[in-house]
């Protein structure tokens, strides 16, 4: 049987089969979208970007499905990042989140009307991400995950219980960090309490992170008390080989580290941070202010403890008694 279709159905049956894929196209492209800025790799990030995920499908949001993310990752290399918030800027992203103090506020000078969602380790007044925690004002908000001054001396004293009192222990930091000079402060004023002599080792771009740890094999400190920054982040694996080659007992701030074969190390979660983050990007795609968005804070701080390190290192049972988590 021949069944003959006149010209005007036949073009309407085209125009219908043309039109399914134009209207799907359409519907993406009127998906809201996310700059999503880091200053580590992707692959260092895999994580945390799992967490946001998480918190955008609390709000009710699937990536492809109703939202669309736009990822830069500067690959460590800091300089990268002021270009790429421009970007995501320029593409007219919704909101932009970003991990790491730089990329901060790199997304925060790149504008003033998007909504920012950052994600810091430190106290984002004094380091001028925003003016107030129960209010911040302007397009930009977040999460820290170390609310105030005082971890860095919680890591001290606990090395301090495992080291020999007449030992001396180094600080790596970051000069260029706007959370250097404070948290230096910090170290020294607890340094001086436990009345314990102090070594400053500084490192602030990839390439000065190896000649600042091979300094540990001149001085030989029994000890090593990192920085929390996101520098030092993006760079755990190698930092963690470094200092476990030369078999130096390292104190980190976040269980990033020792889950990469750090000995141990203490501060919030900062997947639970990214987390939040996302919650708050999905709050904020359906029509939230981020001035009206109060910073959160970590209410629980870990200790935890890499166990093949500490054995490979000869650390005192006594001190595993006193971790959260021991990583096996």
């Amino acid at each position: 049987m021949t069944v003959t279709i006149g010209r005007r159905e036949l073009l309407a049956a085209l125009g219908g089969a043309v039109a399914r894929p134009l209207a799907a196209r359409a519907e993406q492209s009127a998906m809201p979208v996310i700059g999503f800025i880091r200053n580590t790799t992707r692959d260092d990030s895999a994580d945390l970007l799992k967490a946001m995920h998480q918190g955008l499908r609390q709000t009710g949001y699937v990536e492809g499905r109703n939202v669309a993310v736009e990822y830069r990752f500067a690959d460590n290399q800091l300089d990268r990042l002021p270009t790429m918030a421009a970007d995501l800027v320029r593409r007219q992203v919704a909101v932009i989140v970003t991990g790491g103090d730089a990329s901060s506020f790199a997304a925060k000078a790149a504008t003033t009307t998007i909504p920012v969602i950052f994600s810091t380790g430190f106290d984002p007044i004094k380091i001028g991400l925003v003016t107030s925690l129960s209010r911040p004002g302007g397009n930009v908000t977040g999460v820290s995950f170390f609310s105030t001054l005082g971890t860095a001396a919680k890591r001290l004293g606990l090395l301090d219980q495992l080291m020999p009192k007449d030992a001396i222990i180094a600080y790596l930091r970051n000069p260029n960090s706007p959370r250097g000079e404070p948290e230096l402060g910090e170290v020294e004023h607890a340094a001086h309490s436990l009345g314990r002599q102090i070594l400053i080792l500084s490192a602030g771009s990839e390439r000065e992170l190896e000649p600042a740890l091979a300094s540990l094999a001149q001085h030989r400190p029994v000890a090593l008390l990192v920085s929390g920054d996101s520098l030092f982040t993006g760079l755990r694996t190698r930092l963690v080989v470094l200092t476990t080659h030369q078999a130096v007992p390292t104190m980190h701030y976040l269980r990033e580290f020792t889950a990469t074969g750090g000995l141990m190390s203490y501060g919030a979660s900062v997947t639970d941070a990214y987390l939040q983050a996302g919650i708050y990007a999905g709050e904020i795609l359906k029509g939230a202010k981020p001035a009206d968005l109060p910073i959160v804070l970590p209410t629980k701080y870990e200790f935890v403890i890499n166990l093949k390190t500490a054995n490979a290192l000869g650390i005192p049972p006594k001190l595993l008694a006193l971790a959260d988590e021991v990583i096996e």
